[in-house]
């Protein structure tokens, strides 16, 4: 008997420190760039990530579609996150990069932890005293659950997203889109965006031309 009252309060103190530092930490996925965009599909469902439309954290709408034909990374953030203090080197990726073609969008998100309480102005006024954000913002969504962004709804099925797909784990998960609109990368909330890993694949991604158009 005491050795089970032992195991049960390791166990509760095992999912103590679990619900405080959030998930263990998810595996990379990295590929090649792709030489063609995906292929249409017959009754205009979304094929890439950058065939949404989403709100910008003033409220206007952005189409993702924008960005087509450069390198785009999207990343759920959060003001109040152990990760937060990756908004600098998201911040220096962009400085650096911006001119050659990358795209990073931040998506505000408040389902970990509830770690993104504030409203749109509050967040934007934070990335921008504290971290000197300039790259583009959106408004706040949900990542996970019943009220899940269809752009997420689309990055989380594996049915659209094969191996790239998976629950969105915790604040800061990074996706890369390349120049023809298919996601090549997905790294964790523990992998820091100044990693060679990610660097590498945003360099590779940049290096590789977009697909010739047929019109």
């Amino acid at each position: 008997m005491k050795f089970r009252s032992m195991f049960a309060l390791a166990a509760l103190a095992y999912s103590a420190v679990i619900s405080l530092a959030g998930p263990p930490p998810a595996q990379d996925v990295v590929k090649d760039p792709t030489s063609a965009p995906a292929a249409p599909s017959a009754d205009n469902t979304p094929v890439s990530p950058l065939d949404f439309t989403v709100k910008n954290i003033h409220g206007g709408e952005q189409k993702l579609s924008d960005f087509k034909g450069k390198v785009v990374m999207i990343v759920n953030v959060a003001s109040k996150c152990g990760f937060t203090k990756q908004y600098k080197p998201l911040e220096a990726l962009h400085a650096k990069y911006a001119d050659q073609g990358l795209v990073i969008v931040g998506f505000p998100a408040n389902n970990f932890g509830s770690q993104e309480p504030g409203t749109n102005a509050q967040i934007e006024e934070f990335c921008k005293s504290t971290f000197d954000v300039k790259f583009p913002m959106m408004a706040k969504i949900s990542v996970k659950g019943g009220d899940k962004a269809p752009l997420y709804k689309f990055l989380t099925d594996s049915s659209t997203n094969g191996d790239f797909a998976g629950e969105i784990g915790w604040n800061f998960t990074k996706f890369i889109v390349d120049r023809n609109g298919n996601v090549i990368a997905r790294f964790a909330s523990q992998t820091s965006p100044d990693q060679p890993v990610v660097v590498n694949e945003i360099e590779r991604a940049l290096a590789a031309a977009p697909a010739k158009s047929d019109k």
